[in-house]
């Protein structure tokens, strides 16, 4: 191949690579209220960048609304990022295929490209809008009035404001300075029509803080005893754990998963997952998703856990329960790790056949959970309300949000695909 052959297709490349859709996940996103005749208000908006090879991410500025005071991070850091504000024509130019000519952007630069292979780079963007038709008053109350394409949101309230109504349901907590928070999880189709009133009325300064939160279980005994306070009032919205399992053949009573979760504690350097009992594990793997490092992983049993002075803190272990420790270099002050764990279960009880049934019977405490049927098999039955899909190589995915702080049992049914003549 001559060199002029060599620059026309390196030149292809390159263009087929910077023109590849923009993709992300993870999107949340905090509306803080600001004095109402401003009619502004500050937006904190977490999202993690998912295009392999990306350099760059474009958040776009919603029509009708003036931005200001825009910051970036790198979430695995804490460091900010270079961005600047760039028209469509720009953005559609430095690479963002679907860019609308007529909107403006925040176009990021990313701290490093995005890895391969489920790679991610998360990103925090803080911006001031001011959009009298979503934020004004209404008499002697605030209304806000907004369609919400997130998924998961959270509105606070500002300083001395009591919370009169709000049309989506949503958690309702105090922040530490008592300021009203109003978070949700949104699973329908289409934006959340979010329309929140509020006035004046609620305690301010120290009168408003909080109690601290107990440790204490709820009042009902066994099994209906809920949560502990504390468990109950965390905002359920922000926690970015998520979990998917992938059904094998029901015969042999296996499924693999992978579970995604942020780690920020100062100093910690291991995940310990505590395999529940009835089931067995094997061919654990990990890796940080922002980097694409991967984790050294281990299966331990209870009693090797003590012997090794590995502390599972609160947990409490059967001496031949399995644990699997993952381990990953310590989380430096003000930074975090976005952790993947990949496991395979052998779980006779949870998963199995009923005559010529699958069924899948397993509870769910995380927010976000997604179950893949194996090939061959079509769903007929989901105890919990789910999102149903089909996956690009056409398997039935099921997606559950849970904004509840306690477990939703689910249980799963599917037959066999019936098999078909033509003629």
């Amino acid at each position: 191949m001559n060199c002029r052959a060599c620059v026309i297709l390196f030149g292809l490349v390159t263009s087929v690579v910077a023109q590849q859709a923009q993709t992300e996940q993870d999107e949340y996103t905090q509306y803080e209220l600001l004095a109402p005749e401003t009619a502004s208000f500050k937006i904190t908006y977490e999202v993690t960048a998912t295009t392999p090879g990306a350099k760059a991410f474009w958040n776009p500025i919603r029509k009708g609304s003036v931005a200001s005071d825009e910051a970036v991070f790198d979430m695995m850091t804490g460091a900010p990022l270079k961005f600047e504000q760039v028209n469509g024509a720009t953005a559609k130019e430095h690479g963002l295929a679907d860019a609308d000519v007529g909107s403006d952007y925040i176009e990021v630069h990313l701290a490093r490209a995005v890895p391969p292979d489920g790679g991610q780079a998360r990103i925090r963007i803080v911006k001031t809008y001011k959009d009298p038709q979503s934020y004004r008053r209404d008499g002697d109350a605030i209304v806000f009035d907004r369609p919400l394409g997130i998924r998961r949101n959270a509105i606070v309230l500002p300083t001395g404001f009591q919370l009169l109504e709000c049309n989506v349901p949503s958690q309702i907590l105090c922040d530490s300075e008592g300021r009203i928070r109003v978070s949700f999880m949104h699973q329908g189709p289409g934006p959340a029509a979010l329309v929140l009133k509020a006035k004046a009325g609620a305690q301010t300064g120290d009168a408003a803080k909080p109690r601290p939160l107990s440790d204490k279980p709820g009042w009902e005994p066994p099994p209906m005893q809920a949560a502990t306070e504390r468990e109950r009032l965390t905002e359920r919205a922000h926690q970015d754990r998520e979990i998917v399992y992938f059904l094998q053949s029901p015969e042999s009573h296996r499924f693999a998963l992978y579970h995604d979760y942020t780690e920020s504690r100062e100093g910690t350097d291991k995940y310990l997952n505590v395999v529940r009992s009835g089931s067995t594990v094997a061919e654990p793997s990990g890796k940080i998703l922002d980097t694409g490092e991967r984790l050294k992983a281990e299966v331990l049993t209870g009693a090797r856990l003590t012997e090794a002075r590995i502390d599972p803190g609160e947990e409490k272990i059967a001496p031949d329960q399995q644990v699997v420790v993952f381990r990953f270099p310590a989380v430096k002050g003000g930074q975090s790790l976005r952790l993947r764990m990949t496991e395979t279960y052998i779980a006779p009880e949870s998963y199995r056949l009923d005559g010529d049934e699958l069924v899948f019977d397993r509870s769910f405490g995380r927010p976000r959970n997604a179950v893949v049927l194996p090939r061959g098999w079509y769903l007929t039955a989901s105890s919990i309300p789910a999102v149903i899909t089909q996956t690009p190589d056409g398997l039935t995915r099921l997606e559950y949000v849970n904004g509840r702080p306690d477990a939703i049992g689910v249980l799963i049914r599917a037959k066999r695909i019936a098999k078909t003549t033509t003629r």
